[in-house]
């Protein structure tokens, strides 16, 4: 699963959240590898073992190797920055492992096509099958100011696009045809799949985001589908 989005979104807090859900209602082994440590969690119903990047391991790659040796049931990593993170995240979802990471895409389906384009063309085709096989789920997240004027504009709300891996989604990634995919996620919200139009949408009828705002972060590519 992964949670994508620009600096400052909200990405680890929604990472932090994730972990906090299955460390209340659920026994796992959860081992979290980031940089930095930003949310302490103390064992509840899980065992869950935090590593920093430079204070306990070298490198995301090494710690994911090794955390791989322990046999978690799930694996945090904080932010797939190389070829290496990503190659060994695959595997480890491949092998039944839950994984969640970060990237830093403007879409949900535009965080698959980073993660392809990471490897060279001969391992694409594979890297598309193994993604395919793997991905449960992408949020692209964008935080924003509230109307809320009690808050002194302080207040931020999460507008969420959500794309859920359904039979068809799994196809478009074989098949290379992810620029598709926007139109699934629009179809989608019976499924629980919503747009970043949508959510803005939702926000805006709610009177928690301004006018301004809607039109700031409502993404370039629904100007166009309007056309």
């Amino acid at each position: 699963m992964l949670i994508t989005g620009p600096t400052g979104c909200g990405k680890s807090t929604t990472l932090a959240a994730l972990v906090a859900e299955i460390n209340r209602t659920s026994k796992k082994h959860i081992v979290t590898i980031e940089d930095p440590i930003e949310f302490i969690h103390d064992n509840d119903q899980s065992i869950i073992e935090q590593r920093e990047v430079g204070t306990h391991t070298s490198s995301f790659d090494r710690a994911l190797r090794a955390s791989l040796r322990e046999d978690p049931d799930v694996i945090l990593v904080g932010e797939m920055r190389d070829l290496e993170t990503i190659s060994l995240a695959i595997t480890a979802a491949e092998t039944g492992h839950l994984v969640f990471s970060t990237l830093h895409t403007s879409g949900a389906a535009k965080a698959i096509d980073r993660i392809i384009d990471v490897f060279p063309p001969n391992q694409q085709e594979q890297i598309r099958t193994q993604l395919s096989e793997t991905l449960e789920a992408v949020l692209w997240q964008n935080l924003i100011k509230t109307e809320n004027e009690l808050a002194n504009g302080k207040q931020r709300v999460a507008a969420l696009e959500i794309l859920l891996s359904n039979h068809a989604v799994k196809n478009l990634i074989r098949k290379g045809h992810t620029h598709q995919i926007d139109s699934v996620i629009e179809t989608g919200r019976k499924e629980g799949m919503q747009t970043m139009k949508q959510a803005l949408e939702l926000l805006r009828t709610d009177h928690l985001i301004s006018e301004k705002n809607f039109t700031k972060y409502l993404p370039r590519d629904s100007y166009r589908m309007e056309e």
